[in-house]
């Protein structure tokens, strides 16, 4: 069930403007109960190289309890109440999305300053490039953020990265995300925007903030983004790049090897240690899982 959210007219940007003026590129974020991060992630759209009528910020709520929408609504030229995960939420952003590019992020991210001006340049420059990666560097605090940033540091514009803009016609003629997928839907929306034309990556990073490390969230995290696996397997046929995205091989020791980046695991025997030890654990859970579930039909 989604709910549009009308706007104040003084809290609207584009009053006082000329509305038949067009944004460049609409910033989608999708949140739920997310007063800590939401703040931070809007001044840094904010603070884009780019005129501020460039942009549309667009904010799609799932129910939050929190003052993330109150937080939030200052900022916004469109604001929408949608569930129930992000998938559906940023499906929706797209459909009301003004501008004839598109980008979304998580409320935990912020952009550096050049972002929009890079894609927007990109996209211009290249028209067979449908969408574009953003470079991420996790902060946080502690050793296991700097384990974090170090392994995401391997997967820019690999099978395991996940495109973050995307030419909006595009999006809408692949039908958009999958919303029988939980976690594996960016890389099934990767491949077919792949089908459509290529995806290239930009320079500028995003920041993405985890905060404080908790080993336990992040492995449940990480195995309720793998209950889609199998469903995106089959959909796939479980073909090279699944094989590649989901194979012990490439997740181990591929990905990390492959175009010479074998000398940063050299030169950081500490952060390499931790890494594997994180990539352990995480497989070794989603072990466990397969044979606890395949241990129950047996019953």
């Amino acid at each position: 069930m989604q709910k549009l959210v009308d706007l104040p007219r003084g809290l609207c940007y584009y009053s006082g403007v000329n509305e038949q003026r067009l944004p460049l590129i609409s910033v989608i974020i999708t949140t739920r109960n997310e007063e800590r991060n939401i703040t931070a992630c809007l001044a840094a759209v904010c603070a884009q190289s780019v005129a501020r009528e460039s942009l549309e910020i667009i904010l799609v709520d799932n129910n939050s309890s929190d003052r993330t929408v109150d937080l939030a609504r200052p900022l916004l030229d469109q604001l929408i109440i949608c569930g129930p995960e992000r998938s559906a939420q940023r499906n929706e952003g797209v459909r009301i999305a003004r501008a004839p590019v598109v980008m979304y992020l998580d409320a935990d991210m912020r952009l550096s300053p050049p972002v929009v001006a890079e894609c927007l340049a990109r996209l211009d420059a290249a028209p067979d490039v449908v969408a574009l990666y953003i470079p991420e560097i996790v902060i946080g605090r502690g050793y296991w953020i700097r384990v974090r940033n170090f392994e995401r540091g391997f997967y820019d514009a690999t099978v395991i990265d996940a495109v973050r803009v995307v030419r909006r016609d595009v999006f809408l003629a692949t039908g958009g995300f999958d919303l029988s997928l939980c976690g594996p839907e960016d890389w099934d929306l990767d491949r077919r925007l792949m089908q459509r034309g290529a995806l290239r990556l930009i320079h500028a990073p995003l920041y993405h903030d985890e905060g404080a490390f908790n080993l336990r969230r992040y492995v449940r995290k990480k195995m309720y983004y793998a209950t889609s696996f199998a469903a995106y397997a089959a959909k796939w046929n479980n073909d090279a790049t699944v094989r590649k995205q989901l194979g012990a091989w490439y997740r181990f020791i591929g990905v990390f090897i492959e175009a010479g980046k074998w000398r940063r695991l050299a030169r950081h025997p500490l952060l390499t240690a931790g890494m594997y030890f994180l990539r352990a654990l995480v497989g070794g859970a989603f072990l466990w899982t397969r044979l606890r579930g395949a241990l129950s039909l047996q019953k």
